[in-house]
């Protein structure tokens, strides 16, 4: 337990105050009726389905859904369009524009920094170590009176590995501002999720997204997992109806396909360790790194020409070696077999071409 943290110091005076705005479906939730509250279409929608009428404002039987699955209440839950609406809003929630700060650890996932920077919230960076883990006592010596959040990313992105357990702990009940620990890629990872320890940690933040393992990118729908109190803020100040209908209703579908999505995982988690070993097996790999998630940052000789040989020959994969401690690596999703061979035939052939020049 963490004695130093009182939400009531962390989030901004007047989002405290702040009376919210008040949708027509805040009003009245009941879902018979004739409705002449909120100035909507009464004769249906252009085209063969039927979207006049505003969406769930609070999504509900998504969060009812969800909250077993996740091992949570559905007062936990925050539901965003994607993982990028509630970075923003934990960050306008908390930090006061030029004088608050968050802290990041890089290399790691780069919409913290452009959040804050929208935001106008200064950045105090604390590199990882060179095996991509927290420097807990280089975190703690750089934590300010005006530092509001902490971000972790694990397993981290873009090395692909779990930031170690004990360090997040140490930093949960050390800091006196709000911890989130960015989990999109956790059901690659064999460990569980920090969900299961968010009423032990007051200032614990969880987010997770359905992009990945539910094969949902096209969605934009994240999940953030807090505190009730918390959860209410964010609600106070997010748009009035922030996930479309359709999504909802896609989701709520979605949701009643857990085993297929576990086998899913299972499936990429098998293509992961194919594609490991065939990569090792190449003279022109230097390292791959260790991944718990669905890529692998890999270090080449020449990352750059690589990288151009690849997009000759149409296949996309990240640049990264221009981001800190990721010297020469490029970033190579799991993809599906015939995608993953497509991926070391090239290289073999970038390779001999090479040999042969």
């Amino acid at each position: 337990m963490n004695n130093k943290f009182s939400l009531s110091t962390i989030i901004r005076p007047h989002i405290l105050t702040l009376t919210p705005y008040s949708s027509a479906r805040d009003e009245y939730t009941g879902k018979e009726g004739i409705f002449l509250d909120a100035n909507e279409n009464p004769f249906g929608s252009v085209g063969q389905e039927s979207y006049n009428r505003y969406p769930d404002p609070y999504q509900s039987a998504i969060k009812e859904k969800l909250a077993p699955i996740k091992g949570v209440r559905p007062g936990q839950i925050f539901l965003g369009n994607g993982s990028d609406e509630p970075i923003d809003l934990l960050v306008r929630a908390t930090c006061t524009p030029g004088q608050d700060r968050i802290l990041i650890m890089p290399p790691t996932y780069g919409m913290y920094e452009v959040s804050a920077s929208i935001n106008d919230v200064p950045l105090t960076k604390v590199p990882l170590t060179p095996d991509f883990q927290i420097d807990t006592d280089a975190v703690l010596a750089a934590i300010t009176p005006d530092t509001k959040i902490i971000w972790i990313c694990s397993p981290n992105n873009p090395s692909g590995n779990l930031v170690q357990a004990s360090a997040i702990q140490t930093l949960l009940e050390q800091f006196a501002g709000l911890v989130v620990v960015d989990e999109a890629y956790i059901d690659f990872a064999e460990v569980e999720s920090w969900t299961q320890r968010l009423d032990e940690y007051p200032n614990l933040v969880v987010l997770q997204t359905f992009s990945k393992a539910w094969g949902l990118a096209s969605l934009r729908l994240g999940m953030c997992f807090a505190s009730e109190d918390l959860i209410r803020i964010l609600n106070k100040i997010k748009p009035p109806y922030n996930i479309s209908g359709p999504t909802q209703q896609l989701l709520l579908n979605a949701l009643d396909g857990v085993e297929a999505k576990n086998q899913m995982v299972i499936d990429i988690l098998h293509e992961r360790d194919t594609l490991r070993n065939m990569l090792n097996d190449l003279p022109l790999v230097k390292k791959v790194h260790p991944s718990d998630a669905n890529f692998l940052l890999v270090q080449f000789e020449d990352a750059k020409a690589v990288m151009d040989y690849l997009l000759s020959e149409k296949i996309i994969v990240r640049d990264r070696s221009r981001v800190i401690l990721c010297d020469g690596c490029l970033r190579i999703t799991v993809g599906t077999r015939d995608e993953n061979v497509a991926v070391i035939d090239a290289l073999k052939k970038y390779h001999q071409n090479a040999v042969e020049a």
